[in-house]
């Protein structure tokens, strides 16, 4: 037997639920006077676009959530709540939400983010996930703030999640690297990590910042076009994890993988001069004048192309 709407809240989503979303009894959550203004984003996840329909429901959750945190962690805001809208497939099983609304509750806890609202609804077509979230900003890091001479930072490893996902879809191709390096991709993948401790850092030196969620080519082309700036990047000074190189190293082609697949999660900022980088973070180039696209330099300095530009949901 499958729960009503009303019963599916309460057995599955009213434990996740925050004071501000009232009991889930009512149309509309009720946020009372906040210290900071408010940042909102929102992200929509669809079965067999952004992840595998048969990826563990509470993965897909964490997911769901995660990127929207992502967002919050970039702007230097500190998450407060969150509203869910889900479409079911006819398919669903109460064991498959339990697992689902047992993945959010444990993030809610961690980030300490709880549920204030949201909607439920079936679908003809494929499991859909739609996530608002909102946090506290102090100081809203916009992504138009980038000037001449700024130097631009990575928070970390760039490409794990792209490969992740060309393993899924393709796991010859991976053959040849170490199994402990297919599980770290894949994990990158299933499980993006939001990088919200950095917001004392991006808070008190960031000119300009976004996450990573279409690939490091075509956000920082995004930042750029935003900022009225262009840039130059020095491919040997991007991080890559062990798990990468290694792939790289028996496939260079993957290349245009790393640099423009999606899902990476890390903090693209830049930085006036001056700036010492906490460990883990990567200078990888500098703001220049102009308004054309980002030029990537090779080891030779080149000018690399990359045909694909950026990771698409279209």
């Amino acid at each position: 037997m499958r729960f009503c709407e009303d019963d599916l809240i309460a057995n599955f989503f009213l434990p996740l639920a925050g004071p501000a979303a009232l009991g889930l009894k009512d149309d509309t959550a009720l946020m009372t006077a906040r210290p900071y203004p408010l940042a909102v984003t929102a992200d929509m996840l669809v079965a067999g676009v952004h992840f595998f329909a048969d990826d563990p429901p509470e993965l897909i959750a964490q997911k769901a959530l995660r990127v929207n945190l992502s967002d919050l962690a970039a702007k230097g805001a500190v998450p407060v709540g969150f509203l869910l809208s889900i479409a079911l497939p006819m398919d669903w099983t109460n064991d498959w939400l339990g697992r689902f609304a047992g993945g959010l509750a444990q993030d809610a806890q961690e980030f300490a983010t709880p549920l204030i609202g949201g909607d439920t609804s079936s679908t003809p077509g494929p499991l859909t996930i739609a996530i608002t979230a909102l946090g506290d900003a102090p100081r809203f890091i916009a992504r138009s703030g980038a000037a001449l001479g700024d130097d631009i930072y990575v928070s970390g490893p760039i490409g794990d999640a792209a490969l992740g996902l060309k393993l899924r879809q393709d796991p010859a191709r991976f053959e040849q690297i170490s199994m402990q390096a297919r599980e770290a991709i894949l994990a990158r993948y299933l499980l993006p990590h939001p990088r919200l401790d950095l917001r004392g850092v991006l808070r008190g030196f960031a000119t300009a910042a976004m996450d990573i969620s279409d690939g490091l080519i075509g956000d920082l082309a995004k930042l750029t076009r935003a900022s009225g700036v262009s840039a130059e990047v020095a491919i040997a000074d991007i991080p890559f994890s062990a798990a990468a190189k290694q792939a790289l190293s028996l496939d260079p082609s993957l290349l245009e993988t790393v640099l423009t697949g999606g899902d990476d999660y890390e903090i693209l900022f830049t930085c006036g001069q001056g700036f010492t980088p906490p460990p883990g973070i990567s200078r990888i180039g500098q703001i220049t004048a102009g308004s054309g696209a980002p030029l990537f330099k090779d080891a030779s300095g080149g000018a690399c192309v990359f045909p694909s530009g950026s990771y698409r949901h279209f």
